[in-house]
């Protein structure tokens, strides 16, 4: 596996709550995070061609869901789609829901 390229560390918000730690992994072209040793993945394709990613697909155990923990794993496949001039498809619905909520994003959706 090639070493990630994108680590965010953890903190703390106001709140108490801890930001997870969310890794990138360009081989396998998804975003991950482990957290209470359960699996929460955000997967991408990449078409270069085009300079777009299409984000397919969020999941988080349901054990975990509540945290913010899809909301984390998707700001941060924004910050590097953004950094990387890429434009977004999202295919997945979480994701399609997220932008909306965050107008900011707005500007990285492939005109159709």
């Amino acid at each position: 596996m090639n070493p990630p390229d994108t680590t965010r560390s953890t903190s703390t918000h106001a709140t108490g709550t801890a930001t997870p730690t969310v890794t990138h992994h360009p081989a396998e072209q998804r975003f991950d995070s482990w957290i209470d040793g359960l699996h929460c993945v955000l997967d991408y394709r990449l078409d270069p061609s085009s300079r777009s990613v299409v984000f397919s697909h969020t999941g988080v155990p349901a054990a975990l869901q509540g945290r913010g923990i899809a909301a984390e794993l998707v700001r941060v496949a924004l910050d590097w789609a953004r950094a990387q001039g890429l434009q977004v498809v999202p295919a997945c619905s979480y994701v399609a829901v997220y932008m909306r909520r965050h107008p900011a994003t707005l500007d990285l959706l492939k005109a159709r």
